[in-house]
């Protein structure tokens, strides 16, 4: 006979199991929909460095490494080649202008020299000769006009006589024609060679006026090539020091070629070379200040370059009123270059964090101070000390501006002693 088995009450291990599974999907889809997913960092409080961010006043400028060089630099070039024969002043003198500092030899350009003394000299001798010649043409044109006003005086009385004889017939028709036309051509003849001397003395005028002009032309090409044997002597254009000379007694110097270099030490500039990011801000007439043992001095931007190299350009500054003493060539000095007008201004301390983030997130403190949250800002203008903050941070609010590398990419950072 069948015994009927009854059914146990209670839990059973399977109504566990899928109770907990149950529990656990919605635990986790809780977390998916309704929860907040923040990954953390923890790091200890003491390799943080804190900063608040706070009103102030704004001052656009940036910090330039710049060299000082003499106000202008003279470069010395051999106007004629030659043998460099004595050197009359060392590398690093100062010299004045107009002192020799090299002699040169040449012995092809004093031939050519002479040569060409020769051939003005004959060319100014026929030149003169002509002249000499022209004005003997000329006064031998004033005798024959003598001549020919005595031959028209002489006929003109004889047909003046004739004439009186004729009417009382006392000589023939024939010889008082005579009389007349010898006068008339006397006194045509003198009309032409008055016409001609007319034609000669305006030709004399004009070629006596081109061979004076000529003459002085060779005059002044005989003093150009004398004066090319002073060239021989390389001098000193201006007052400053010689800090280059590369030239050596034996030494063949071409015409043309640079020996040497003169600066000009009245004053100075300060170059400097800028990252080519500014490039489009920096232009003449901007303001720079050196700071030198506690005493500041203003300089002006007067040029800049526009050739950029290594990502770099450079620009040239000089002194608006006093300038430091003892100034040398080649000092370096750390400038403070304005690239706009102060103005107010959130403020951000530059800090390490800036080359992970590129200024467009940071980590900000929590007012409890136990952790540090991310958080998106916007970044304007900066300087060496500060960044000019546009959007995403409030006056007091505290940040971390030491370096984010080990950070990842946490978006919560637990503060830890």
């Amino acid at each position: 006979m069948d015994i009927p088995i009854e059914k146990k009450r209670g839990l059973k291990r399977k109504h566990i199991y899928a109770g907990t599974g149950i529990l656990i999907l919605f635990l986790l889809i809780y977390k998916a929909f309704f929860g907040t997913n923040i990954s953390s960092y923890k790091v200890k409080a003491d390799y943080l460095t804190v900063d608040s961010v706070r009103y102030g006043i704004f001052y656009n400028y940036i910090t330039v490494t710049g060299n000082v060089e003499p106000i202008t630099t003279i470069f010395l070039d051999a106007r004629e080649g030659g043998r460099v024969e004595e050197k009359v002043i060392e590398e690093g003198e100062m010299v004045k202008k107009g002192d020799v500092i090299i002699r040169l030899s040449n012995p092809d350009l004093n031939l050519s020299i002479l040569n060409s003394e020769a051939q003005l000299a004959e060319k100014s001798n026929f030149l003169r000769n002509t002249m000499v010649v022209m004005e003997q043409e000329r006064l031998q044109i004033k005798r024959e006009l003598l001549n020919l006003e005595y031959d028209i005086k002489r006929k003109k009385r004889l047909y003046e006589q004739d004439s009186i004889l004729y009417k009382k017939e006392l000589i023939s028709r024939e010889e008082y024609l005579r009389s007349k036309e010898d006068y008339e051509f006397a006194v045509r003849s003198n009309e032409l060679y008055i016409e001609r001397q007319k034609q000669d003395s305006v030709y004399r005028s004009i070629q006596i006026k081109q061979m004076n002009l000529s003459l002085q032309n060779m005059e002044l090409n005989l003093k150009l090539v004398r004066q090319r044997k002073e060239n021989l002597n390389i001098k000193a254009p201006v007052d400053g020091q010689l800090t280059i000379l590369e030239a050596e007694p034996g030494q063949n110097v071409p015409k043309g070629g640079r020996i040497g270099k003169i600066d000009v030490l009245t004053s100075f500039k300060v170059v400097a070379k800028i990252d080519e990011h500014y490039i489009d801000k920096v232009r003449t007439g901007l303001t720079a200040i050196l700071d030198r043992n506690g005493k500041e001095y203003k300089l002006n931007v007067r040029k800049v370059l526009p050739d950029v190299r290594n990502g770099r350009f450079a620009i040239e500054m000089v002194f608006s009123g006093t300038r430091p003493d003892n100034m040398r060539t080649g000092q370096t000095y750390y400038i403070r270059l304005q690239l706009g007008n102060p103005e107010k201004a959130l403020l951000l301390p530059r800090g390490s964090f800036f080359r992970e983030t590129g200024g467009q997130w940071i980590y900000v403190l929590s007012k409890d101070g136990k952790y540090a949250e991310k958080r998106n800002i916007k970044i304007g203008k900066q300087n060496p000390k500060f960044y000019e903050v546009l959007d995403g941070l409030n006056p007091g609010d505290k940040v971390v501006i030491s370096d984010y590398s080990t950070f990842g990419n946490n978006d919560r950072l637990i503060l830890i002693k």
